[in-house]
């Protein structure tokens, strides 16, 4: 097998489109964590302070990988063809047609190689830093634990929108709930309605049996002809790469249930590949003006939500054969841990007010968690509970500092892990939480109160919707944590609930003037709050590749 050159190429196209971190971002990211650090009473976990450097991603010259076999490049060829139509149509777009082209090829080359190679990847999982004694256990799961995620089921099924046909679900609700909480900082517009159906239309094959694939194809073509956008052409990009995404997998699963080839468990993924085919999976799904598109701390926030994702999908990707999940790729145990610790600390930096009005997308990271934690459809309220509350002195997920990672692709991030701050008394709204938690589930309020501090050190005080926040929370992170408590029993219960809490409260999450408040203290609790269900739902088990839903 020969080696394509790809990966050099489409690093390089990167690293000279990304705009370094302006001097006004770190500023205020320095402001939020020395106002934090400020707070009246500091609670210090046992087990000291320390910094954990973590690379840029694009330091490094990506992994060469095998060249795409004759049936890649006949996939590949195709892809031209409608690239070239999208270029004649829409001027401008060369930029993300050569992402498109360039990643398509990477992932050609890396399924193959995955499937041809002789080489076996070793996990290097010697490391024993705090970050990485603390990875959690994973239980043992087959395919059948994650009928969840099929996109034949939830979320598709569930409506958000009641005046919306065909596409009403969280899947397209989540977009427009982000892109609402920007506009309200910076009025840029939201993404016309078709451009979300574009992209849902080409990543989730099994969506014909929600909606009338027909009427909405028709639509989509009338409203491109009639709203030529930039946005549309993204839209037409992005989900041309979900398309071409499913087929390759599909192609590669098919030969290895039918025995003509073998896959392996791991991927031959490094660092540096695994972030540059994330990129494309989001870089133009999400809105943002062209001016901020390449911004460094624009392109940190993307790749890390994608991490999110894996970080929740990981286990289910495991069974499914999914190529892109960094928990299955080459990277070292000790890399997924920091990438899952930025994740954290990203999370923490979007609960500061000081995280947002400079870049269109700072809602990003936190409405993305909250999706998660809302759609019924990822692990954090089934694989992220634990038998039994791990102890909070000395937990070093608690203590990791706000960080915008901004660095993440180039001069790397420097996480630090230390105290945390509290507040003396909870402001008025958070103490009504405090109290409905004492009242209704004495057992999880201690650990709910001091949490509840920890976010009003970080975030100011609470000035949210108590009843909405306590209907989401009560049957989220405090079930969760009630499940923890009674051996993990009820998990399952509780991740289905999460979608109906979700379906119901949805629009409330919409609402101003309580919206982002809402949305913060959300995001807190189930990224950040002890005892962490979204650290514990990365846990990596090898289990046979299954090859089904891979459309989800």
């Amino acid at each position: 097998m020969g080696r394509s050159g790809t990966s050099d190429e489409l690093a390089m196209m990167v690293r000279e489109s990304v705009i370094s971190c302006t001097e006004d971002y770190k500023r205020r990211e320095e402001a939020g964590v020395a106002r934090r650090n400020s707070a009246a009473r500091r609670e210090v976990r046992r087990g000291g302070n320390a910094i954990f450097p973590v690379e840029g991603a694009l330091v490094r010259t990506p992994r060469e990988f095998s060249a795409p076999d004759e049936h890649g490049m006949e996939r590949l060829r195709r892809l031209d063809e409608c690239l070239a139509v999208i270029n004649n149509a829409f001027p401008g777009v060369e930029t993300g047609i050569s992402l498109c082209r360039l990643t398509c090829a990477l992932l050609e080359g890396v399924w193959r190689e995955r499937a041809e190679s002789n080489e076996i990847t070793a996990y290097d999982d010697s490391c024993t830093c705090t970050l990485c004694s603390h990875l959690p256990k994973p239980l043992t799961r087959g395919l059948d634990d994650y009928d969840w995620r099929r996109s034949d089921g939830r979320p598709l099924r569930i409506k958000t929108w009641p005046y919306r046909k065909e596409l009403d679900s969280v899947l397209t609700g989540g977009w427009v709930w982000t892109r609402k909480m920007n506009d309200a900082d910076r009025d840029l517009g939201l993404r016309f309605r078709h451009e979300d159906d574009i992209l849902v239309l080409h990543e989730y094959k099994r969506v014909q049996t929600a909606i009338d694939v027909a009427e909405t194809a028709r639509a989509v073509e009338q409203r491109l002809a009639e709203d030529r956008t930039t946005n549309g052409a993204r839209a037409l990009i992005c989900g041309l790469y979900a398309a071409y995404k499913r087929s390759v997998d599909e192609y590669w699963l098919k030969r290895h249930v039918s025995g003509t080839a073998t896959l392996p468990q791991s991927t031959p993924l490094d660092k540096s590949a695994y972030t540059l085919l994330q990129l494309m999976d989001c870089l133009f799904w999400h809105v943002s003006p062209d001016s901020e598109l390449w911004q460094e701390e624009h392109l940190a926030s993307l790749v890390l939500c994608r991490v999110l994702n894996d970080m929740t999908d990981a286990r289910a990707d495991a069974v499914t054969g999914e190529a892109s999940n960094f928990w299955l790729s080459a990277m070292s145990t000790h890399d997924k841990a920091l990438y899952g610790a930025c994740v954290v600390a990203l999370i923490k930096y979007g609960c500061m007010p000081e995280a947002h009005g400079l870049l269109w997308n700072t809602w990003l990271m936190g409405t993305t968690i909250v999706w998660e934690g809302l759609t019924g459809r990822h692990a954090l309220w089934f694989d992220g509970i634990t038998n039994g509350l791990p102890p909070v002195d000395g937990c070093p997920l608690c203590g990791i500092e706000p960080n915008a990672c901004t660095g993440l692709l180039t001069d790397g991030v420097a996480l630090r892990i230390g105290g945390t701050p509290t507040v003396d008394v909870l402001g008025e709204r958070a103490a009504q939480l405090s109290a409905r938690c004492r009242a209704e589930h004495p057992q999880a309020w201690r650990l709910f109160d001091s949490e509840l501090a920890a976010f009003e050190a970080l975030h100011g005080e609470w000035r949210g919707d108590v009843d909405t926040a306590w209907e989401i929370l009560r049957r989220t992170y405090i079930a969760a944590v009630l499940a923890s408590l009674a051996g993990g029993e009820g998990a399952r219960d509780v991740q289905t609930d999460s979608g109906d809490v979700g379906a119901a409260l949805f629009h409330a999450l919409h609402r101003p003037p309580t919206w982002k408040e809402d949305t913060a203290l959300l995001a807190y609790m189930f990224g950040c709050a002890h005892p962490h269900f979204l650290w514990n739902a990365q846990g990596f088990a090898p289990t046979a590749v299954g090859g089904d839903w891979l459309d989800g």
